[in-house]
This record gives structure tokens, sequence and C-alpha cells, in this order.
């Protein structure tokens, strides 16, 4: 151990633990002993996990340090398990996201991107990203994340760039990525096409406009109703659902596009929803998701309406150089004119909005580069169906397949500055070269006058890759032959497919194997009220603030006790102060071992023989048993609360309070077996809270250790080893035993603080139990009864006669009574408390019995109100016969 954590460590006599400078000094000793680093040439089974990468741009949310303490406690766990654990840390370059905030630098300076230039914009980006770019990773260094730093990998480094280019050269040489127009989710500020994630749906009020588009060669006509009637100028169908009696004729039939007076058929097409609007729809193929399917399955033509900015082009005739919302407008008033607006209605909708500047998304049809999902999506839906992959909870697999087996083609491509550029370089000839590296000249007619592709990759296509391009590949490492694939994947559901999916399915192309066997969904953050987490809603919880507050220990305790297996998580400030609660009573309980144990020693005492004893290291073994098993199983809730309840509840509440007099007045031998009793459990719990509360348990073991065997010693509780369960020292017996004595001191103590009785007077107590075996198993426990409960006089028999004038109660089929003699006034008044509330119980009763006695109640009354009166009758007439 460093000298200088030793000489740091040997004073505990505050009584409240205060984190920052545990936190701190806890960090210098994992950094300086190298204790998140792995053995790659080691003999151990290797464990890894690939923390998924936050935005270069981002500051840690709650999101994030719930996702890393769940990371950190398995890659704790398997560490000190001795599996050769590693964490891969990382961020995302965050195309959209990096863009968009060095956009606003340069706004400030009074220039643009546009001003200075493809090449110096991506040089100010790269040097955001250097002065900037680690803040979250220091962040989650905070929150206590042990990755191996030395590891640290960015999305647009040289190794993962070169990756990214192999993979687009791979798939398009294989005929998996094409360029064409598809409908794609247009940002008109940021002149970008965007993810579906990055597409944020937002509830707002609208309007539903109801319109009608005449037949041809009638006077008669069918009513559409729309959001957006801006996009009727590009209409090219109304479409009806083939099922619809109330259109069948007019399948077929030719309608008059309003305003424009262009000619379109109705089309019938099972993608309608008859029940919705009037049950016919207007099809704009190059301004809607669902229209573009049913132009594509009936071959209409497409018209674009408006321009990349959002405004209306030469297709929207008197319209054309409107904004979108401005034609809206002008659009209603002109079909009000002609007769075709028929009314309006209040419409709440979802609108789709740009998540980094907020703008309404617009669908529109844009030529892009997509890749073909149908052929790569099939291994990847087996591998789930078959096992080789699991989600944790397994309902979330349905996401997962709900969303593969739309076989939807993915855009890939990007009207951004910063990212991976795609590696398509075009000739004057004609020629179109796709490589890796860039090509000197064109391979067709040798010119070098060779233009590559204005757009960048998604952002997901490079996060895709992950698993493996942060192990080296395309290169065949040998940490990518140990560590591939890894093992346990955490992260939220609302990326089960744009990350989860693709990563699978990449994984199985180019290393035909899967990137992780485990996929772990956590719940979402919310606040008190059952809202999500966000910063536009302004709801959230700064973690840096909180671990200032509270410390990184009770921050991740408090989080892992509220998680259960994929619920969503309700949360407040106050909700830390739990966690906080439990960091100062082991501070405490820690400090008072210390201060009982003396001077270093590792000798163990003989074997413990008394019944405390052996019933804390029963139950120690028992709780390690079943920690491991749910930390295995992903059951984190159920892994804090055995812990909770174990030390909190078992260790201090009983044992440790049980021993103290021992400690004080017992001989020697008895002393000694204490004091290696309170070591060890104390060492074995430190040792099961680490992964959760990984400062707290380094500082108080590096105080802890040198009383123990050197061959449990370890530079660092972080790489000491788990404690495995020692099921020879179980005995559910005892185990039993002591609940029920437990009970017994519970009752008594409850009757002292009913009646009044002063925590110093002595008692008397009669028990009365069923069976000669009862009566056995309490009088085993009689001294240890005596002792917690200030009973001088404990008498113990079968079916005894209960003393009258005595307070009586009912705990584990054993009858219990302390007799009022000798208690003085605090006995009297509370025998006048209980014959002024059996007087009233007794009135209750009384009009319980005529009620149930009345013919007429009984007949006109339902049978379940009758049966509840006579349940609660039945219970009051057993209160007053005690």
């Amino acid at each position: 151990m460093p000298a200088s954590f030793l000489l740091a460590s040997t004073d505990m006599a505050e009584t409240h633990y205060d984190p920052k400078q545990t936190e701190e000094r806890s960090t210098k000793l994992w950094e300086k002993e190298n204790c998140f680093q792995p053995r790659p040439r080691s003999r151990k089974k290797p464990y890894t996990i690939t923390i998924p990468p936050p935005n270069v741009t981002g500051a840690l949310h709650m999101g994030h340090a719930l996702n890393s303490t769940i990371q950190d406690i398995l890659i704790r766990f398997k560490r000190m398990q001795g599996y050769d654990a590693l964490w891969i840390p990382g961020t995302d370059h965050a195309g959209i996201a990096t863009q968009n905030v060095v956009e606003r630098a340069l706004e400030k300076e009074g220039t643009s991107r546009e001003e200075i230039g493809r090449e110096a914009f991506v040089k100010r980006c790269w040097e955001w990203v250097e002065q900037y770019g680690g803040r979250i990773l220091d962040q989650l260094k905070r929150l206590g994340a042990s990755c191996d730093w030395s590891r640290t990998r960015f999305t647009l480094d040289e190794g993962l760039s070169r990756a990214v280019a192999t993979v687009f050269v791979h798939l398009y040489e294989k005929g998996l990525i094409y360029r064409g127009e598809r409908i794609v989710n247009w940002c008109p500020r940021c002149n970008t096409a965007l993810s579906d994630l990055e597409a944020e749906g937002r509830e707002i009020p609208g309007k539903l406009y109801w319109l009608r588009y005449l037949l041809k060669d009638s006077d008669k006509f069918i009513t559409v109703a729309t959001t957006r009637p801006e996009t009727m100028l590009g209409d090219t169908a109304v479409a009806v659902h083939p099922g619809d009696e109330r259109y069948k004729e007019l399948v077929g039939r030719t309608v008059i596009l309003p305003i424009l007076g262009r000619e379109i058929p109705i089309v019938a097409d099972e993608g309608v929803k008859s029940e919705v609007g009037s049950g016919a729809v207007k099809v704009t193929p190059s301004h809607d998701p669902l229209d573009f399917e049913i132009g594509e399955r009936h071959g209409l033509p497409r018209v674009r309406v408006m321009d990349d900015r959002g405004v209306m082009n030469e297709n929207a005739g008197k319209f054309a150089g409107q904004d979108r919302f401005e034609c809206r407008k002008n659009v209603l008033q002109e079909l009000n004119r002609t007769g075709n607006f028929l009314r309006e209605e209040d419409h709440l909708h979802n609108v789709p909005h740009c998540q980094r500047c907020g703008t309404v998304i617009e669908p529109t049809v844009s030529r892009q580069w997509f890749v073909k999902m149908e052929p790569l999506a099939r291994p990847a839906l087996k591998s789930v169906r078959d096992g080789r992959v699991r989600f944790h909870p397994e309902r979330f697999s349905k996401t997962y397949f709900d969303w593969l087996e739309q076989f939807r083609d993915w855009c890939i491509s990007r009207q951004l500055w910063w990212g991976h550029r795609i590696p398509v370089y075009n000739c004057a000839c004609g020629e179109v070269i796709v490589r890796v590296e860039p090509p000197r000249k064109c391979p067709g007619c040798k010119g070098t006058d060779l233009t590559q592709d204005q757009d960048v990759l998604d952002t997901w296509f490079s996060s895709a890759l992950w698993p493996f391009s942060t192990l080296g590949w395309p290169r065949k490492t040998a940490d990518l032959k140990r560590y591939y694939p890894t093992d346990t994947l955490s992260t939220a559901r609302d990326i089960i497919y744009f990350w989860v999916a693709r990563m699978i399915i990449q994984g199985l192309e180019f290393m035909d194997d899967v990137p992780f066997s485990s996929v772990l969904i956590h719940g979402t953050i919310q606040d008190e009220h059952g809202v999500r987490m966000s910063k536009s809603k302004g709801n959230g919880i700064d973690p840096i603030e909180m671990i200032d507050k509270f410390g990184a220990d009770a921050v991740r305790f408090s989080l892992i006790q509220l998680t259960s297996e994929g619920q969503d998580i309700r949360l407040s400030a106050s909700r830390f102060d739990g966690g906080k609660k439990l960091a100062n009573k082991l501070w405490n309980a820690s400090r008072f071992v210390l201060d009982q144990i003396g001077e270093p020693t590792a000798t163990r005492a003989s074997r413990p023989r008394r019944e405390e004893d052996r019933w804390i290291l029963s139950r120690l073994n028992s709780v390690t048993d079943r920690v491991e098993t749910s930390l295995n199983a992903f059951r984190f809730h159920e892994f804090t609360h055995l812990l909770y309840q174990f030390f909190w509840h078992e260790f201090c509440d009983w044992y440790v309070e049980i021993v103290k007099t021992r400690l004080r007045e017992g001989p020697a031998a008895d002393q000694r077996v204490a004091r290696w009793v309170l070591v060890h459990v104390l060492d074995r719990t430190l040792r099961l809270l680490h992964p959760v509360m990984p400062f707290i348990t380094e500082e108080i073991w590096q105080r802890l250790k040198g009383h123990l065997p050197k061959s449990e010693r370890a530079v660092a509780l972080a790489v000491a080893s788990f404690p495995k369960p020692d099921r020879k020292l179980v005995d559910t017996s005892i185990e039993r035993r002591m609940e029920r004595v437990f009970g017994i001191v519970a009752c008594i103590r409850n009757v002292r603080a009913e009646v009044g009785i002063p925590q110093g007077q002595s008692l008397e107590v009669v028990a009365s139990v069923s069976t000669e075996a009862a009566r056995k198993e309490v009088q085993e426990s009689a001294d240890l009864l005596r002792r917690l409960a200030r009973v001088h006089d404990l008498s113990v028999g079968v079916e005894m006669e209960r003393p009258k004038n005595a307070v009586s109660k009912l705990v584990d089929g054993i009858h219990i009574a302390v007799p009022l003699k000798g208690l003085g006034e605090a006995g009297e008044a509370w025998k006048a408390r209980q014959a002024a509330e059996r007087a009233k119980l007794q009135v209750q009763l009384q009009s319980m019995e005529k009620k149930l006695s009345n013919p007429q109640f009984l007949r006109k009354a339902p049978s379940e109100v009758v049966d509840r009166l006579r349940e609660h009758r039945d219970q009051l007439a057993r209160s007053l016969s005690l």
C-alpha cells in the first residue's frame, strides 16, 4: 500500500463521512496501481464491456449516470471474481451535434461555415473536441467508472475511421450500399437528412383541415383530411382502403387536384386506415413516408414542392418562393375562395422536430446513400431467436424484432461537414471509384480530376462497429482475438434498433460472430411526476451537482436501488439522501469495528460457538450466495436490497448491538471471537458493496486490511477477491431461531414504548408457546433475550396461563405477556387507556352484531359487503378476547 494512502487513512475520527477527499484519494490509488487495466497474457477468462460512447459534445446526465453505474458494477464484480476484465471507454463524434455547436460559435464571431470553407470548419471542430471533448469522460471518472482509460477511443480517430471506410467499401462491393431517391427526415435549418432518433416527436396542438377533391366530369367529390395542406400541391393520388364499401365504386376514378387542376387517380391501398378521418387520404409521395410507400406500390409520380430550406419551389405554382408555413395559410385561403375548404378542427398530434435545432422536420424525397437491410437483418434476427444474443428483460426482444422485420433500408448519408466523409470519388469522365484509400487517378481514363462525395456518414454507421473497431479491426490484433465478442451491453430501450440491432448486424457480417451475448435494457429516468427528464423540459437533475452534495457512492447506490428490471425510474434530488445515510452508517459502523480491534492482527480466533456469531456468519454466507445470483441475473435492485438489509438491519442493528456487552465485559476468548467476526463480516461486506459503492469501501478497506490474513490482502479492494459463499456455515435453523428471537425482542420493545416504560427499567416477561420443541428453542435463546430486551425475569412454558393485568401480544405463534405489576404510573396510565379503547371497540362490535342480525340488511346488502362486515366483526371479537 502506498505510504501516502496509509498516512491519510489512519484517522476515522469524523462521525460523518466526507466523500470529497476519499474519492480523490481512491482514484489516485487505482490509477497508480493500474487497477483497471486488463492482463491480456493472463490465463484468466476475459470479460469485456464497451461503453456506449456518449456524444463528445455532451455533459453527464442521469441516464449516463445510471447506465455507467450498471456497467461499473458488472465490470468491478467480474474483476473481483478473477476475470480479465476490460471496460473500453470512448466518445462519439456526434456529427450534427458537434457541427451545430461550432456553427453557433462561428455565428458569435460574425461568420459562418460557408464563409470559412469546409477545411477550416473541420479544423475548428477538431479544436473544439480537443478543448472540450474530454469533459464527459472526466465526469465519468468522478462517478467512479473503472474503465481502462489508456484505451479511450473516439469514433473519428484514425483507426476507427479506417474501419468505417473498410466497411463501406465491403458493403458497396457486395451490392448492399446503393444511392437512390427515398423519403427521409429532412431538417430545413440544418440542411441534412436525420435519423428517426434525431427527429424528436413533440405533441403540439394543431388543426385538421377537411378538403374536397371533385371527381372528374362530375359534381360529386371525395373528402380528405390533412394537417399539412401546403403539401397538397404535390399530391399525385387519393387513396382508400380496398375494403371500404363507401369508396368501392370510386376506385379507378379520377379527381381534380384543387388549385393546380392536375388530374390524379383514386387508388385502393392496404396502408390506409378507413376509420381515421374520412377514410380517404391525399397521397403526396415526395413529402410523407406512408405516401411514399403507397406511391411505390402504385407507380405514382413524385412531385416535390419544397426545396431543402422548406421554401416552396416551382412545382408549387403561384406559391413558389413562399415559406412552407406561409404557404399553408395562403393555400387555405385559396381553397376557401374556390369552395374546396370544408372545415377545420382542433387536433393534437405528434410532430417530428430536429433534436438539435428544434426545427419542424419535413419528410422529403432526397437522393441519399442507403444500406439494403433485408440480407443483413435476417442473420441478426436469427441470432436473437436462437439465443446467441439474449435481451434482459426478455420482453425487449419484441422491440428488436418489430424494427428489424420491417427490412427498411437505412439512410446512411448526411449533408454535414463533420464526420466520416463517404469514400466515394467521382471522375470527370463519369467513373465512380469506391476505395478505402483516396485514389490518385481514375482507373478508367487515368485522369486526376477526382472529386470526393460531399456527404458524411450517419453517426450510427461508425457506432455500429464499436465492439470490434475499438479492439483494432480491420487489423487482426491480439486484443481483437482475446476480447471479441464482448460479453454484456447495457443501454436504453430507445436505441435498440438504431444501435443494438446494427451492432449485431455488423458483428455478424464482419466478425462472423455476435458482438455480445447479453443486452441489458435499463429504464428511463423520469422526474418525480413521471415525466422523462430532458434538457429541453428543464426537469433534469445534474449528477455532478448530486455527487458534490451527496457523494458519488450515494448517487450510485440510490440510482441502483431504484432500478427494477427495465422499469422507468422516478427520481428527485431527495432520493439520494438514502444513499448518503447508508454511507454514513457504513462509516460509523466501521469506526466502531476499527476502534474495537486495536492494533493490526490477522490471527483467526477459535471456532465461533455463540449463537449470535454463528447466526451472523450464516446470514453473511446466505446473502453472499444471493448477491452473486442477483448480479449474474442483472437484478441490481435485489442486490442493493440484500446488502442494505443485511448490513443495516442484521449486522448493525442486531449483531453489533449484541457484541458490545461482550467486548466490554466478556471473557478474553469471547472478545477475541467477537473481534474476529466483526473484522470478517465487515471485510466481506465491504467486498460485496464495492461494485456499487467503490470509494467509501476502498477507503475503509485500506484501514481494515492489516487485520486480514496476508493471503486475503491486495493493493486495493478494487482488485481483491469477491466473496464466495461458504455453504458449510449456512445454518437455516439458527437463522429461523434468531429471527424469532428478534421478533420477540421487537415485540417487548414495542410494549415498552406503548406503555411508556423507561428504557433502563428491567421487565418481567411471560412467553407461552404451543409445543415443547418451541419452548426449548426459546429457552436456548433466553440469555440473549434477557440482554437485548432488558428482562430480569423470563418465564417460558407450553400453554401457560397468561397473567392478569398484563400487556399481551402475539408474535410468530408465541403469546408474550408483560405484567403491569411493578410498573408504577406508566402501568396505571396504560390500563386506563386500554379500558377506554376496549369500551370503544365494544360499542363498535355491538353495532356490527346488531346490523348482522337484521334480516332486512342481510337480504338487501350485496354478499361481498356482508362478508366484509362479518370478517371485520370476527377480527374485532378476537382483539377483545386477548
